[in-house]
Order: structure tokens, then C-alpha cells, then sequence
């Protein structure tokens, strides 16, 4: 990075600038938001309000109380690589300017002050303890981009690729340095070689031969909906493999194949051509689904459904992090950001946060309604539908983003009734001083069971990924407590959360 980069550049997911005079306490916050999220550079030197050059060559003693920052005010410390910028600062003197550069940790860190922050568009946000407990659980799911894949070894990895990747970014040793030297991809334990899944995801030969399973599948079904044996409506079913790279590019030229397009005359007397879906829409929502899918789900893949009226792209897992249905224009979290960072390279993904806000108003310039976000039994549901008019069917009623879609055993709400308030759980919690793990998984039941959505020990296994004991101990702690209500008829030991009017 140069200095005009650095004057250049926005302040925005992964960036930020700020004074030499800055107070340590102050420079924490930032470092921790950046760790806490995905990952980011601080430029040192530079006035964050009137991006003046101040440099750090003359403020030697200050500098040094920064470069503790990492060590002396986050909980637990933050790793940060430090590089130095050649400058000329404002009074004329050359100088230099220092690049702090922070990964995203797998870790939650906080401040002296036992304060939790991370990095919303160009703020540092303080979380509460409900969206603390919730980022505790999410960042258990990056561990998967780096645990090591059994049996896999350096003959998996395609040299060349990894060759003119680095050669793409500017790195200048050789490719087995980069990948042992970065970002984990490859570790040697006890003499043994590790490649990490986001070795074998971003640059094996065959991925798919040890995650079968993690291919983009394309279906084009005849009409509105999706039917099933002797009505099976299927036109074409096309499945990619390959890399990741590979599997996006082939499924978004394939998907463009596929979109009709109308032609017109204009006001102006040319024709004008016009395709049912713009460009961008379709290729975010398929680079979205493979950049943030849960790759640790092994049982499915991720599917593209063509309708007449419709885009519809299933991806396995949930939104992550703080990322909601109704906060998804503006909030960013990545599950797997070495594969985040990978496809910012090829221009997959620009800035950080910007795709479903950049597809919101392309969809709103050509007519269209924002995209849907659904999470449904462990898949997350990206709808795009291709007229301004939903058209009315028996029992259903056109949803809005924030709205979860109804899994089975989902009651339809009544007015007035919604579960019982976070303030109020944690309250009875309080009260029987449970031991942490308890509290923890109570805690991200409640968060990921929905309004009058009934459930049992199976749900709470499933979420919680745990053993059928502790399933059912955490139903027996949720009737303890009395939060939840039996519902009779719908199975033995199902329940649903009490309302706030019970």
C-alpha cells in the first residue's frame, strides 16, 4: 500500500485512519472491531477527520505506547503484522506513516473495560451480551476453513493455480512459502504435513474428492413450483465442481445462459434489450452463496432454482454472525473470510458489506422487489423474483426482509403474541446460576428458535450440534426455567417459547 492508496481509500469495512495523537484506550476499540470481524489495516500517522500527514518518525515515544496497544489493552491480545509507509508529511519532512494490519481472529476480544466491539461499515459498534454470545458461537465456525482435511496432502494442491494466484497479489516468494508462511494454509506437526479445507477449497485439483458435497447444483424447473414423482417438473439439472473460483465461474456463465431477455422500442426510437434479472443480482447471490456457505455441513450442496418467476439459491447454514434478514444491507460478517479475501481478488467481492446493498438498488432501478432472506432447518434461502407483482396464492402472503419462513411445526402467529423478551431470560437465568456451557446454550437455543415455532430435544440437538443427553438436559433446564410451553399433538415433549402476555 502507498501513501496515495492510503489517502485515497474510504474508511469502510477493512479500513481505517487515525492520528499519532490518538490515546491507546481509544486505538484498542478499532483493533478489537477488526479482529472481532474480518480482519482490517489501521494507518498510523494519518488524521482520520482531515486526512492530513502527520507521520510517526518525529513521535517516537508515542509510537511505542501504539505498537503495545495490541498486547497491553485487548482481551485476549490481537495479532498484528506492522508495516511502514514512505511519506512526506504535511510541514514538507520526509517521514513515514505505520500500517497496522489485523486478522480475523477466531476469538472474541474486548477492551480493559471488558467491552466487546466489531467492525459495522465504517464504525466500531459496542455489542451487548446477547449479540456478544451470539458472535462467541459464530466464530466457532471459522475454525473450519483451517482444520486440517484428513488424508490430504501437498499432491492435492495444484502448484500452478496457487502460482498465478500469488503472481495475481504481488507476493514474491514461491508457492509453498505462501502457503506455509500465510494464512494457515499448509502447517507441519511432528514432521507431518497439514493442508487446511481452505487449501484444498481454494486450490486443490479435486476438492470434491474430499468434500463431495461442496459443488454448486443448477436445477430449471417448468413453471412457478417444484414438484415432485410422476409430476416432476425438472428441465435441466447441471452440477459444477471444480475450485471455488472455478465453480462460480462457470456457474454464473451457465446461470446467464439461462435468463430471458425482452426487447422493445425505446422512447428514443432504439430497441432496447432488457434481461428478466440484472447482471449483478445474479452473479451476488451465487458468489454470496459460495463465499459465506457452511462447509462443515456436509450433506447437501448448494442450489440454483430457476422458476418462471423466480431465482432461488439454497446454500447450507444460517446468516452469520450478527448478520439478520433485516440488517443484511449494512451489517457484514464473513463465515470463511480467507475465502472472502481469495475472491476480492478475482473482483468477486469488492468492498466488504456492499453486495446486497448494491443488488437492493439495482433491483429497486429495474423494477424489482429486494431479495428475500429465509433460514429454514439449517439453509439459508436467497429468493429473487423477476416481476414487481407477487402473485396471491391459497394461504400465502408475500413476506418481507426480517421475516423467517415458516419451517415445519411453525405455527402461524397471532397478534400480539411474541416469546418471552432476551431480558427476561437472561433474568430467570440469573436466578438458578447455571454454570457457563448451560447459560451459553440456552442462550443460542433462544436465539435461533423462532416466534410460535414449535420444537423438541431433536431441534436442540441439531442447533447446538450436541449429544442426545445434552438435548434433553437443555429442554429439562427451558421447563425449569419456565419459558417454554408444552404443545400437545405435535409430538412427545414438543414445545414452543411462552409469550410475553402469558
Amino acid at each position: 500500500m502507498t501513501i496515495d492508496e492510503v489517502l485515497k481509500f474510504e474508511e469502510k469495512q477493512i479500513f481505517d485512519r487515525k492520528s499519532i495523537n490518538i490515546e491507546p484506550k481509544a486505538l484498542a476499540i478499532p483493533i478489537i472491531a477488526f479482529a472481532n470481524a474480518d480482519g482490517g489495516t489501521i494507518a498510523i500517522g494519518v488524521s482520520d477527520r482531515t486526512r492530513r500527514i502527520e507521520g510517526v518518525d518525529f513521535e517516537t515515544p508515542k509510537l511505542n505506547e501504539l505498537l503495545r496497544v495490541p498486547f497491553d489493552f485487548c482481551v485476549p491480545t490481537v495479532k498484528v503484522e506492522i508495516e511502514d509507509v514512505s511519506c512526506v508529511d504535511s510541514e514538507g519532512r520526509v517521514n513515514h506513516i505505520t500500517l497496522m494490519h489485523i486478522e480475523p481472529s477466531m476469538e472474541v476480544h474486548a477492551n480493559q473495560a471488558d467491552e466487546v466491539y466489531m467492525r459495522v461499515g465504517d464504525k466500531s459498534k459496542k455489542l451487548t451480551f446477547e449479540e456478544r454470545t451470539q458472535l462467541m458461537y459464530d466464530k466457532g465456525e471459522r475454525f473450519f476453513e483451517d482444520k486440517p482435511v484428513p488424508d490430504a496432502d501437498m499432491e492435492d494442491i495444484d502448484m500452478e493455480f496457487v502460482k498465478a494466484y500469488i503472481e495475481k497479489i504481488g507476493y514474491s516468494k514461491t508457492p509453498m512459502e505462501y502457503l506455509k508462511e500465510n494464512k494457515g494454509f499448509v502447517k507441519e506437526k511432528k514432521g507431518a504435513i497439514q493442508v487446511s479445507s481452505a487449501a484444498i477449497l481454494l486450490f486443490g485439483k479435486n476438492p470434491q474428492l474430499h468434500f463431495p458435497r461442496a459443488r454448486v447444483r443448477f436445477i430449471r424447473y417448468e413453471g412457478t413450483e417444484e414438484k415432485f414423482g410422476t409430476e416432476m417438473n425438472v428441465i435441466k439439472d447441471v452440477i459444477f465442481e471444480g475450485n471455488i473460483l472455478k465453480m462460480i465461474n462457470d456457474a454464473i456463465t451457465y446461470l446467464d445462459t439461462q435468463i430471458k431477455e425482452k426487447t422493445y422500442l425505446g422512447q428514443d426510437g432504439k430497441f432496447v434489450t432488457e434481461e428478466e434479472y440484472p447482471k449483478f443480482v445474479r452473479q451476488e447471490i451465487v458468489v454470496n452463496a459460495v463465499t459465506h456457505r457452511d462447509y462443515s455441513i456436509r450433506g447437501t450442496d448448494i442450489q440454483i432454482k430457476l422458476f418462471d418467476d423466480r431465482i432461488v439459491v439454497e446454500s447450507p447454514g444460517r446468516l452469520p454472525g450478527l448478520v439478520r434478514a433485516d440488517n443484511i444491507r449494512h451489517i457484514h460478517f464473513s463465515r470463511n473470510p480467507k475465502i472472502a479475501e481469495f475472491l476480492k481478488t478475482y473482483s468477486f467481492v469488492k468492498e466488504y458489506g456492499e453486495g446486497v446493498d448494491r443488488m437492493c438498488k439495482e433491483l429497486e432501478a429495474a423494477g424489482l422487489h429486494a431479495p428475500e432472506y429465509y433460514s429454514n432447518s439449517f439453509m439459508l434461502q436467497a429468493i429473487v423474483r423477476n416481476s414487481s407483482i407477487v402473485k396471491p396464492e391459497i394461504g400465502y402472503k408475500k413476506p418481507e426482509i426480517g421475516h423467517e419462513k415458516p419451517e415445519i411445526g411453525h405455527k402461524k402467529p397471532e397478534i400480539g403474541s411474541e416469546k418471552l423478551s432476551f431480558d427476561t431470560i437472561k433474568s430467570k437465568i440469573e436466578s438458578c446460576k447455571y454454570n457457563e456451557p448451560t447459560v451459553n446454550n440456552i442462550l443460542k437455543i433462544y436465539n435461533d428458535i423462532d416466534n410460535n415455532q414449535i420444537f423438541g430435544a431433536s431441534d436442540v440437538r441439531k442447533i447446538l450440534g450436541c449429544s442426545p443427553s445434552t438435548a434433553s438436559e437443555i429442554m429439562a433446564k427451558l421447563r425449569e426455567l419456565g419459558v417454554v410451553r408444552e404443545v400437545k399433538g405435535k409430538g412427545k415433549g414438543k414445545c414452543r417459547f411462552a409469550y410475553e402476555d402469558e
